[in-house]
């Protein structure tokens, strides 16, 4: 067993200067969002800093001789900006009682709100002592640093079963993921739904076709530079549209392809071979995430065909287990996916405005239960068929 007391711990800002093979021989390996490719490019390629508030602090943990047991992705943060977790309230709880809540300390991939590892061990030792150690470093750093709380974003079961036992609050969530229920192709699922759900699916995907629109499922290794620039460009619309901020740099879509290679999935659309759209997802070890979407124009059921229908159908393809293509809209539970739990677990500073936090915590996931209930009425499938939710 690992004694806690003998491991060294390290902080460290540059993610480049760990070789790559010890951070990924951590857990969360077959998690893209959790390689050090992906972490990597992130900070050389001007996705982080002072222009986005996001500020790595990656704590490490080594045995006495050297070998990285265990490790988190770590970020100061001066704003709440990618975060998906929303706590707008509680600046304003810090600010009126004369606080600052910013910075603070968060643990999660930025920009990225997919569940997964966040409490990295090494595979041959002792996992749950070095869940213990890594928190508490963490929360230690929390103090150290003055900062108002530790923030640890979309972490799965069994690392959130080890924060609250830590200490920290639980934080529910809601997002809408699909499943694969050993579906034999795409006609097969939507067997499943209701005639007239059904139906809308079939015309919405018909409705593609007779716009004279094709799609292409291309790899990471198999996009030239040049559709990365087109690709890019797409991105940046998309927020520009939305009046947001589009962190993620045409070096770091570029750099990511080369690195994750067939871990990285587009969904090419084209009009006579010329690119329109295209919705990037991510895959784990039997996982699809959908992160971006962009287009030139808008197309009648588009955005549903490339950014949902091809990734159900390419999960089904590939025998992935599940599709997680986002955080919130409603509208994707017609179309196969269903309310699913997310979590986030939160240690406060403040004795005071802990209490408060865990307060409010406690009456937001009442009303989320009962929300996600009755968004399950909304589901396309038949009553007599029952599907996984979360």
């Amino acid at each position: 067993m690992d004694n806690p007391g003998l491991l060294e711990c390290r902080i460290i800002d540059d993610l480049s200067a760990l070789p790559s093979h010890q951070w990924d021989a951590l857990g969360g390996r077959d998690e893209p969002f959790l390689s050090h490719a992906f972490l990597c490019a992130l900070e050389r390629h001007d996705c982080l800093g002072s222009r986005f508030g996001w500020y790595p602090r990656h704590v490490t943990l080594r045995k006495p001789g050297g070998e990285l047991v265990g490790a988190l992705p770590l970020y100061i943060k001066t704003n709440n900006y990618g975060e998906f977790v929303f706590d707008w309230a509680w600046e304003q709880a810090w600010r009126q009682s004369g606080l600052h809540y910013y910075p603070k300390l968060v643990c999660a991939v930025p920009y990225t709100p997919a569940t997964g590892t966040r409490l990295l061990t090494h595979p041959d030792h002792d996992r749950k002592a070095l869940q213990q150690a890594l928190i508490q470093q963490a929360i230690e750093l929390t103090h150290a640093g003055e900062l108002s709380g530790l923030h640890v974003l979309f972490p799965g079961d069994e690392d959130m079963q080890a924060l609250q036992g830590r200490g920290l609050i639980p934080r529910m969530g809601c997002q809408y993921h699909w499943h694969n229920e050993n579906y034999r192709d795409f006609d097969d699922f939507i067997d499943r739904f209701s005639a007239k759900k059904r139906k809308n699916v079939r015309r919405e995907r018909r409705r593609v076709r007779e716009q004279g629109l094709d799609i292409r499922v291309l790899h990471g290794d198999e996009v030239s530079q040049d559709l990365w620039a087109v690709f890019h460009h797409f991105y940046v619309s998309t927020f520009e549209r939305k009046m947001g901020i589009p962190t993620l740099t045409l070096g770091f879509f570029q750099e990511t392809a080369r690195t994750l290679g067939r871990r990285v999935v587009m969904f090419l659309a084209e009009e006579d071979d010329t690119p329109v759209a295209a919705a990037l997802c991510y895959r784990g070890g039997d996982t699809l995430y959908g992160r971006y979407w962009g287009c030139i124009r808008d197309y009648d059921a588009l955005h549903f065909e490339t950014c949902y229908y091809q990734g159900i159908d390419y999960c089904i393809q590939q025998g992935l287990t599940r599709f997680e293509p986002g955080a919130q809209g409603e509208h994707k539970i017609s179309r196969g996916f269903l309310p699913t739990r997310t979590w986030s677990g939160h240690w406060i500073t403040h004795p005071g405005l802990r209490s408060a936090v865990a307060e409010f915590c406690r009456r937001e996931q009442a009303a989320m239960e009962a929300q996600c209930k009755q968004l399950m009425q909304l589901s396309p499938f038949r009553v007599e068929d029952g599907h996984h939710s979360g």
